[in-house]
């Protein structure tokens, strides 16, 4: 008996080696691989402070000029567990983020692509960026949408450096295999729209509270969103519409639908009162977050992630998930996410995490990786 399971294991042996050798492959050994029982990925959270970030993307604006001797002046942010692997350029596997700077008098041309963005705008003022002919002009907190194939260029008339964040789905677009990029014949496309004319038209519809539900669609009449705006009505937001696992959150719209803003990548400004304290939760889409005022942190997985004004932090796919305002003023953090493609595809899931009073228990705190130095 022990003989014959001896040959029955030399034949499996033989024939899963023919089978490699022909490019074929065994559904009952790899099945475990390939139909998980819940999401695997690679993706780690990440945090970047901004004060780094910030000091070489204005070393770029002393070594490079937009147009020149660069398509975009920006300086990336890589996840280094996604370096790993060969993704350059990754946040998320869905989701870029880069920097982008543009000094008084620059300019960046025309071009348009496949994949889809979002600009957040993190200091300065007097730049615009024109979609499709239509000048938005930008201040700290405001977001741009620039859609999928529109034609999209960016000045600077004021007298101070512009900082922005500029989020895309590269990843995801690239996984698809339909990445397209093509420049505009000359440096600037035709600006044939008022100013800020779609703002001006949809000021007033162009949020929508976290969960409120409406029917999407694509595209967004608007461009620019203020920030002005969105904290109005964050400040106006009651008690009952403090989220457990959010706080107190806005999701930007399509304000025709009240759909996303734009029909790939979601968009969420989120508040947190001094001292509070979110639940955890995880969900299957990763979201890319920006600090824009406070001081607190968010735990990811056990991992404590301690955060300032400025900084960004990476929030992997079914990632648990809770953040906390430790400071004495509100935390307002800013996100963009592959949430809408995970709907639409019904990929989209949520789950609560039910221990210990849905607070996670804290194993480390978050040390930047140094190893490439």
């Amino acid at each position: 008996m022990k003989k014959n399971n001896v040959q029955t294991q030399e034949n499996l042996d033989l024939y899963y080696e023919g089978m490699k050798k022909n490019h074929l492959g065994p559904l009952w050994y790899d099945l475990g691989h390939m139909v998980t029982k819940e999401p695997v990925h690679d993706v780690e959270p990440y945090l970047w402070k901004w004060k780094t970030i910030r000091e070489y993307v204005l070393k770029a604006g002393d070594l490079l000029k937009p147009g020149k001797d660069a398509e975009r002046r920006v300086v990336y942010l890589q996840n280094p567990s996604l370096l790993k692997h060969g993704l350059v350029g990754y946040g998320t596997h869905t989701l870029y983020a880069g920097i982008q700077l543009l000094l008084p008098g620059e300019s960046a041309p025309s071009h348009h692509h496949s994949q889809s963005a979002i600009r957040f705008i993190i200091e300065g003022s007097g730049a615009y960026t024109a979609v499709n002919g239509e000048k938005t002009y930008m201040e700290r907190g405001d977001m741009v949408l620039t859609p999928a194939w529109t034609w999209h260029e960016h000045k600077h008339e004021g007298t101070e450096p512009v900082f922005w964040l500029d989020g895309l789905d590269v990843g995801l677009v690239r996984t698809l295999a339909a990445s397209f990029f093509e420049p505009y014949e000359e440096e600037s496309y035709p600006m044939e729209t008022p100013e800020n004319y779609s703002k001006m038209q949809f000021s007033m519809g162009a949020f929508k509270k976290l969960n409120e539900s409406k029917q999407p669609g694509y595209p967004s009449p608007i461009y620019g969103y203020k920030f002005d705006r969105v904290k109005f009505l964050l400040d106006q937001m009651k008690e009952t519409d403090n989220d457990p696992f959010d706080g107190y959150a806005i999701e930007y719209i399509n304000p025709l639908t009240g759909g996303s803003a734009d029909f790939r990548i979601g968009t969420m400004m989120q508040k947190l009162k001094p001292g509070q304290q979110t639940k955890a939760h995880r969900h299957v889409h990763s979201a890319i977050y920006h600090v824009i005022e406070g001081n607190g942190y968010t735990v990811i997985d056990g991992q404590k992630f301690e955060w300032e004004k400025g900084d960004f932090f990476i929030l992997p796919p079914w990632s648990r998930h809770e953040h906390v305002n430790t400071g004495s003023s509100d935390v307002y953090l800013f996100s963009f996410n592959d949430k809408p493609v995970m709907k639409k595809l019904e990929l989209e899931y949520v789950e609560a995490y039910q221990e210990n009073e849905g607070h996670q228990i804290i194993e480390k705190v978050f040390v930047p990786d140094t190893s490439l130095e």
